[in-house]
């Protein structure tokens, strides 16, 4: 196999009963003061999931298996649907072409890579979209709305906005749209036990997300 991702996404029916969200990692030094000193490690949030709380008949974990065996454990990264974060706007809404700001023009870029922005004026962190799902996105320019085609594209595997033709300059480009989280099984090992599975046990599928 020649790519370390696949374009295909882990089933759906699992993926909505899983848990997990955000993590950062902070560095504390507690001083003699009282004070503390605190240092962000990464640069940006990092997703974790356990997909294990959504298998819940013999069928599923079957499928789940099937899609670990195919993915060679760790090797090869795929999609993944976060049941609380999968659009540009709040889950419950259906994307917009000015739910994100996503650039401004300067009359020779045509290309904007998609992001999602969170929080407002304090302290906003903005999120880089990789993975947007085909045929969901929407973008506008000065707030008219752009035809898919003759006024742009967005390739669905790198979440990369092309326009026909460059946005004039100080034009306000925004966008909306749905997408998956790039992620990896962070196990090389699936421990299925079959008697406690039964009687009510979930196994644990943590997964990670990456940079595709």
């Amino acid at each position: 196999m020649t790519s370390d991702f696949h374009e295909v996404r882990f089933p759906l029916d699992v993926s909505l009963g899983s848990r997990g969200g955000p993590v950062r990692r902070t560095d504390i030094v507690a001083l003699s003061s009282g004070r503390e000193h605190r240092n962000s490690r990464w640069a940006g949030s990092r997703r974790r999931y356990d997909a294990g709380l959504g298998i819940r008949t013999i069928d599923a974990l079957h499928a789940v298996i099937a899609f670990f065996e195919e993915r060679r454990g760790r090797l090869h990264g795929f999609r993944f649907r976060d049941r609380t974060d999968w659009r540009s706007g709040p889950p419950s809404k259906d994307p917009t072409p000015l739910d994100q700001r996503i650039g401004t023009g300067n009359g020779q870029s045509v290309s904007f890579p998609l992001v999602k922005a969170y929080g407002s004026s304090f302290a906003p962190y903005s999120r880089s979209i990789a993975k947007p799902v085909g045929g969901t996105v929407r973008v506008a320019v000065n707030g008219i709305e752009q035809s898919v085609g003759s006024g742009f594209n967005c390739d669905p595997t790198t979440g990369l906005v092309i326009f026909a033709a460059a946005p004039p300059a100080g034009a306000i480009i925004t966008a909306g749209f749905a997408f998956d989280v790039p992620v990896r099984f962070d196990t090389d090992e699936l421990d299925i036990d079959l008697f406690t599975f039964d009687a009510g046990g979930i196994p644990q599928i943590p997964l990670i997300e990456i940079v595709p």
